[in-house]
């Protein structure tokens, strides 16, 4: 698939989950109107009850791999900014850490998705965060501006994943931290994986493979990167997750095939550092 062909398909299938009227867990299949889904696919990930009690009804959609958050040691004052912040989940859990001296600032390309996380915004009344419409490989982010960066399960869904890693550590402070969740690979995909425009959406086929991806961050000028976490992608997910449905039923995968798939792809917690 082309880039622009890419782009094109993944703002689509996300402006149908911010248009749905309650969490949607998925851009390919149907699971809206189902909140317990979204729930159990984010406690499943590390969210806890209490996180996902905080935000604002529909901030949740259901749609990560894990919770940078939680990992991302934020502290009161710091400015966060969430690349593919959605509806506003994870922004919305930064700004109870940061407090109100402190800032978040989601950026989503998705103008659907940024109209509802601002009407989260107003619903939960915070003052300490602001949505930006644009790409997160050219983001509208001052140079040396932010304390630290999150994303989850996004950076996948970029062609250019080097250069959301430059434009990344072009707006992180001196010192300043990155945390993403985010699926790479151990191996390759098969074509008819990497040919999908459901599995692209459903942050499959843009995955790459770990070295390269960590790779990527260190090219950029991290350091001190390593992975945090990670977590193979059970079998039995695959088969029971709506987004993989659509794909195996639509390539009509055998069993066999989809637990190699599922056992090449990986869910990671990565964090690195910008030199002082």
């Amino acid at each position: 698939m082309k880039e622009a062909e890419i782009k094109k398909s993944v703002r689509e299938g996300y402006a149908k989950v911010a248009q749905q009227d309650s969490t949607c867990c998925n851009t390919t299949s149907s699971c809206c109107n189902n909140t317990d889904l979204a729930r159990n696919m984010s406690k499943t990930i590390g969210y806890t009850e209490e996180e996902m009690d905080r935000v604002p009804e529909g901030a949740n959609l259901g749609l990560g791999c894990g919770n940078p958050v939680a990992l991302a040691s934020l502290k009161e004052g710091e400015t966060v900014l969430d690349l593919g912040s959605g509806a506003g989940f994870d922004c919305f859990l930064a700004a109870y850490k940061v407090g109100k001296n402190g800032k978040v600032i989601g950026v989503d390309m998705t103008p659907e998705m940024i109209e509802k996380a601002r009407e989260n915004a107003r619903q939960g009344d915070y003052t300490n965060v602001e949505f930006r419409l644009g790409e997160i490989e050219n983001l509208p982010v001052a140079d040396n501006s932010v304390d630290v960066v999150i994303s989850n399960c996004v950076i996948n869904l970029v062609p250019d994943k080097r250069r959301v890693f430059r434009e990344t550590f072009r707006v992180l402070k001196p010192g300043g931290r990155l945390m993403v969740s985010d699926i790479v690979l151990l191996r390759e995909l098969p074509d008819f994986i990497k040919d999908s425009v459901e599995a692209y959406i459903g942050c499959l086929s843009g995955a790459i493979m770990r070295d390269e991806y960590i790779g990527a961050i260190e090219a950029a000028g991290f350091q001190d990167v390593r992975i945090a976490d990670e977590t193979s992608f059970p079998v039995d997910s695959m088969a029971n997750d709506p987004t993989a449905k659509v794909i195996i039923k639509n390539a009509k995968i055998p069993p066999q095939e989809v637990a190699n798939v599922a056992s090449s792809v990986l869910s990671i917690k990565v964090y690195g550092i910008k030199p002082s």
